[in-house]
């Protein structure tokens, strides 16, 4: 990993989009202000088979960046075989660290129950042949997704993103081998529920996530999110752990190191 701008804590983005249009005029800077933030590593995300590529591409472009290949749970209703073909290819690449995002929406409902649910399968059979994690989107699907994971005789390591759900739901996953990660509206006034939540789970199975160019955390609210502004989420962490904020962030990244394998993972 390449050395903070300036010595202090050193953080991992865990979940971004840096694909997006949003992104795309000044992502260079958008980097630039994640290292002098401390924010040194981040995965870029895929969300169908082309910005797959494209989170591959970024990857291979810039040393601090790695990339998560997936379908969305939104685009699984036009998934097509020969696209996880392309995904198990692409999978090998050095600079590939996880499956996802896949999942389960029941907010949208963008594709029929049976479809994603099957959709989902096929990214946890292709983690396992991987040997990769898998990064999971659930959106009011959160005991359809465990149903689903508990399934699997063996599963795959991974992470519920943008986790927003209750602690008895947060325990499972545990219980399930997953981590949790947490975007910006931890830091929102309306989310005390969540802070509640997070601040009763082991640190330890925490990860951090801007889920950029979405859910910018206070005082950037209603902005274009960026990595850099991941330390918000780990400052509300550190507040509700009563810890300082360099532990936070040495025990977030180790879990996301240990769980990504990023000291594997080279392009």
């Amino acid at each position: 990993m390449m050395a903070p701008a300036s010595p202090g804590p050193v953080f991992i983005d865990t979940h971004a989009h840096l694909d997006d249009p949003r992104l795309a005029s000044d992502l260079d800077a958008c980097l630039e202000r994640a290292r002098a933030a401390g924010v040194l590593t981040i995965i870029t995300v895929g969300t169908d088979l082309a910005s797959s590529e494209a989170a591959l591409a970024l990857a291979r472009r810039h040393p601090q960046v790695y990339a998560a290949l997936g379908i969305h749970p939104h685009e699984a209703a036009s998934v097509q075989p020969a696209d996880f073909r392309r995904l198990a290819e692409l999978a090998r690449e050095p600079k590939v660290v996880a499956l996802g995002e896949t999942g389960l929406d029941f907010y949208r409902n963008l594709a029929p129950r049976p479809v994603a649910e099957a959709v989902f399968r096929q990214h946890l059979e292709l983690a396992l042949e991987a040997d990769l994690p898998v990064i999971i989107h659930s959106r009011q699907a959160h005991d359809a997704a465990l149903d689903l994971m508990e399934s699997f005789s063996r599963r795959p390591p991974g992470v519920l993103h943008s986790f927003d759900g209750p602690l008895g739901t947060a325990r499972r996953a545990l219980d399930l081998g997953l981590h949790l990660s947490f975007t910006g509206v931890l830091t929102y006034p309306n989310a005390e529920r969540l802070r509640q939540v997070a601040g009763q789970l082991p640190l330890d199975h925490i990860l951090l996530e801007t889920d950029c160019p979405y859910l910018a955390p206070q005082p950037h609210r209603r902005k274009r999110n960026e990595p850099a502004y991941v330390v918000a989420v780990a400052e509300t962490l550190a507040q509700l752990h009563h810890l300082p904020l360099a532990d936070v962030a040495r025990i977030t990244s180790q879990s996301a190191r240990r769980l990504f394998r990023l000291g594997q993972a080279t392009g």
